[in-house]
């Protein structure tokens, strides 16, 4: 998990953003700011139905808060916290990331045990951010796939530099929309996917090939392949299932890293040339 000099440049966040992102961000502010403005005008009328608003309201308010604070205990309480002396070169990894992305401190990262998952997220609480990493993710890194974990990282930190936990928060209303809130969801993990590719371009295909089909056989998977699937596996109910999903599917992900590297970076372009050869 060694870098150089060229792997230690700032990354400019700013040009990675999703163009949909921003759009989707946009309406998303519009609707809660509408949805804000009905849900004050009903409290505001005295009418009986104010009360049952506000109960609501205030009840899914601390329902949230103790549902998110439990998961985090449980986490706090079990994973192992990564530092200077707890997983020392994820913690350097994580480091020099943060920096690059100008964060002015590197979130909280824990490691958790998940049952062979292979998973990554990031979260907010009380003012803390947190980075949480399955430890068959970390398990890469003692498979020669440092690479791969670096660019979940990298994608990880790149939800805390975007402030998505944040955003998210502030247009509840709108994300609670169906359809809305998980397309501008998924317009997140493709920022997030640019941001982790910048921070590592040689562990990004790689770091969606592990979620596709784990870590003993993501290294034969032609990445090209997958990424074509996007065009035969089609119809309305793969079209509907990614809609209602707040990541985008696989295939397309890994098509627009494998659109964004050098052809010979490609490890999926290696074994098919070696194929055809």
């Amino acid at each position: 998990m060694q870098s150089d000099s060229k792997s230690a440049r700032p990354v400019i966040v700013d040009s990675l953003i999703h163009p949909k992102e921003k759009i989707y961000f946009a309406l998303c502010v519009v609707v809660s700011v509408i949805i804000y403005f009905v849900l004050i005008r009903v409290i505001l009328s005295g009418a009986e139905a104010a009360g049952v608003v506000v109960f609501y309201l205030i009840a899914g308010i601390v329902g949230f808060f103790i549902f998110h604070g439990l998961i985090l205990g449980q986490i706090r309480g079990n994973g192992i916290r990564v530092s200077d002396r707890q997983f020392p070169e994820l913690m350097a990894m994580a480091n020099q990331h943060s920096r690059r992305l100008g964060l002015d401190t590197t979130p909280d990262i824990y490691v958790l045990q998940a049952g062979g998952i292979l998973n990554a997220f990031a979260t907010r609480f009380l003012g803390r951010n947190f980075v949480v990493l399955f430890s068959d993710v970390l398990a890469l890194a003692t498979q020669k796939g440092e690479k791969a974990v670096s660019f979940v990282v990298g994608h990880e930190l790149g939800h805390v530099r975007r402030k998505h936990m944040t955003r998210r928060t502030l247009v509840y209303p709108a994300m609670m929309v169906p359809f809305l809130g998980g397309a501008y969801s998924r317009a997140c993990e493709y920022t997030c996917d640019r941001i982790g590719n910048a921070l590592e371009p040689e562990g990004g295909v790689d770091g969606l090939l592990v979620l596709a089909a784990g870590r003993e056989l993501y290294t034969q998977v032609n990445s090209q392949e997958y990424s074509n699937q996007r065009e035969t596996e089609t119809g309305f109910f793969v079209r509907f299932a990614e809609i209602l999903s707040t990541h985008p599917n696989l295939t397309k992900r890994v098509a627009v890293l494998n659109s964004m590297r050098p052809r010979e970076s490609s490890h999926a372009t290696q074994l098919l040339e070696a194929s055809v050869s």
